[in-house]
């Protein structure tokens, strides 16, 4: 089976006024399709067919460029559209609160990790809220299409929260001012979704 693209679960303008409907057009439909477009490419006729993104991103190193970057590419968007949405932004609660606050101090602290590791990226990459091997919360950020997930990770884990900093994801709305797209992320942020994704990775 080859990857397919996601559709997006909200239209193109649901993200208004944080993140407006032309980029989300342009990402969704000619970025992230491009990604997967290639990856089904790149893995036709190898035993990577049929294997699941996250067992082909756990093993990149053995892969070639083609793989690492439009798997990466492919899965990192797909989980980026979920952990927004419509009703996002406020705060996490529960489980996921109590975590945060465990691993940051609290949650301002952990906006302001996040913020730096996302603006302090340099040229394109994500930034990640992260479950490590440890079970606890980590902030990383990767280059290019990189995630946690890689064996070639810096800070490996299984993201449940990612930011887009290439420059396509926000240079419409925002040129170069990064950091106040970074600040607009977080009206965006669909909690519920993160907090799902934490009880399973943990």
């Amino acid at each position: 089976m080859a990857f397919e693209l996601p559709e997006l679960p909200y239209s193109k303008d649901a993200l208004e006024p944080h993140i407006d409907a032309q980029t989300m057009e342009i990402h969704h439909d000619k970025h992230h399709a491009g990604y997967t477009t290639k990856l089904n490419a790149a893995i036709e006729g190898t035993d990577l067919e049929g294997k699941k993104i996250e067992d082909i991103l756990a093993n990149i190193s053995q892969h070639g460029a083609g793989v690492r970057n439009n798997g990466g590419g492919f899965y990192n968007h797909a989980l980026f559209w979920e952990v927004m949405g419509p009703n996002g932004g406020g705060n996490p609660s529960g489980e996921l609160a109590d975590a945060i606050n465990a691993a940051f101090g609290s949650y301002e602290s952990f906006k302001e990790e996040f913020a730096k590791a996302a603006t302090t990226q340099f040229g394109s990459g994500w930034a990640w809220l992260l479950v490590g091997a440890d079970g606890k919360l980590h902030v990383s950020s990767t280059p290019n299409q990189d995630n946690p997930l890689m064996d070639v990770a810096e800070v490996k884990g299984t993201p449940i929260l990612g930011l887009d900093v290439w420059e396509h994801a926000y240079y419409l709305k925002y040129q170069n001012k990064r950091p106040d797209y970074v600040s607009a992320f977080f009206n965006v942020i669909n909690w519920d979704e993160v907090a799902k994704r934490y009880a399973a990775a943990k």
